[in-house]
């Protein structure tokens, strides 16, 4: 009416009118008051009757209003407890599927359920729910960054550990703490950082956990004092993992790769005592985690692989060559997509000490040339000549 008559909807409403209207629309009908309908001439705006004042039980009303209208919002999530439920069972099924998979197709399915989380992360829910979102986003960057290291590719492997770590104080969650730790002290071990690899393995048993994680931290520690030649220090972390074992409660909560079983605890055993020249002792741990590894569920191709090398080079470093080529036939037989970098990092030195022991030889010229093919055609160095297409 006030557009057909050219004037302003306050102008037809009197004394009566406005006090029969709320508080609400008053303020509507005095912001409208304020723009110029469209053809109207300037013109001095009409006097108009002064708003009533607010009494003390509209502004009680209007603070309960808004007080209702926030907890509407607050109330309002946008997962709930099963979908939480669910992306846990898919994280725990990629960290056991990549004890047995194609790493770069297990990576991008990885890097898929980590953005539906880091999504859900930036819209609204309970408290408790963010918090279990983080942990879950913790564990995938965590499986991000063991992957990427495993590929060779240890600078964004450290990204990847700096934020699952992000994700881990955010949560408050210790289990992801220590988990997250031993990843970054795999990545420092891999990229020649021994002294960060102790560090972040000492700091990650700090924390009050369950499950086989104080084992792994132990066996981390253990294998970069041996690397270091510190055979004291290596020899007693082995112990501290043994300790940790017989001490552990609870279950792993992830498993697969976020778990230490016996096999995986001997494998390292083996490597630190092959390291500090106690090669016969080396012999034995690895003959004993390929019988643990052969009753495991799950048949963990990296870990069986370097069980063998280290097998390799103990029975190398007591002279038995034949016994050496012998431990490498399966390792040599493994499909390109398997052969990670951890795998080809110890082929390499174990090629390197043969060439140093046994210069001459059809056996010792054979094995250095199968190594050096084997590692020419290996899963980091397809992923560095393949082009990408930004799904991985």
């Amino acid at each position: 009416m006030a557009e057909v008559f050219g004037c302003r909807a306050t102008d037809l409403l009197d004394l009566a009118d406005r006090r029969s209207l709320s508080e609400a629309d008053l303020r509507v009908l005095n912001s409208q008051s304020t723009v110029a309908l469209p053809g109207a001439s300037a013109k001095a705006p009409l006097p108009t009757a002064p708003s009533p004042a607010p009494t003390s039980s509209d502004l009680v009303r209007l603070a309960a209003d808004e007080s209702a209208t926030w907890a509407q919002w607050a109330e309002a999530s946008n997962v709930g407890d099963i979908a939480i439920e669910q992306l846990t069972a898919e994280t725990r099924a990629l960290a056991a599927d990549y004890l047995v998979s194609h790493p770069v197709e297990l990576f991008v399915r990885t890097r898929t359920l980590r953005d539906r989380v880091f999504a859900l992360l930036e819209g609204h829910q309970y408290p408790r729910q963010s918090a279990d979102l983080y942990v879950v986003a913790g564990y995938l960057c965590g499986l991000l960054a063991w992957m990427s290291s495993d590929l060779g590719q240890l600078r964004d492997a450290d990204t990847q550990g700096r934020t699952a770590w992000l994700c881990a104080e955010l949560s408050g969650h210790d289990d992801l703490r220590a988990w997250v730790l031993s990843t970054r002290s795999k990545v420092a071990f891999w990229d020649g950082r021994m002294q960060d690899a102790i560090n972040f393995a000492r700091r990650g048993s700090t924390y009050r956990t369950t499950g086989s994680v104080k084992v792994m931290l132990a066996c981390q520690e253990a294998d970069a004092w041996s690397e270091l030649g510190a055979v004291d220090e290596a020899l007693a972390a082995v112990g501290l993992a043994e300790d940790a074992r017989n001490t552990a409660v609870g279950e792993d909560d992830i498993g697969g790769i976020f778990a230490c079983p016996p096999a995986r605890q001997e494998n390292y055993a083996a490597a630190v005592q092959q390291r500090v020249g106690q090669a016969p002792n080396a012999l034995r741990a690895t003959e004993n985690a390929l019988a643990l590894l052969a009753v495991q569920p799950v048949q963990a191709y990296g870990t069986e692989a370097q069980i063998h090398i280290i097998q390799a080079a103990a029975h190398l470093a007591t002279g038995e060559a034949e016994g050496a080529l012998e431990a490498l036939a399966p390792v040599l037989s493994l499909p390109p997509d398997h052969r990670l970098a951890t795998v080809t990092h110890r082929l390499k030195e174990l090629g390197a000490d043969m060439s140093r022991k046994y210069s001459a030889g059809t056996a010792a010229v054979g094995l250095r040339a199968a190594i050096e093919a084997f590692c020419a055609d290996s899963a980091p160095r397809h992923l560095a000549l393949s082009p990408g297409d930004g799904s991985a």
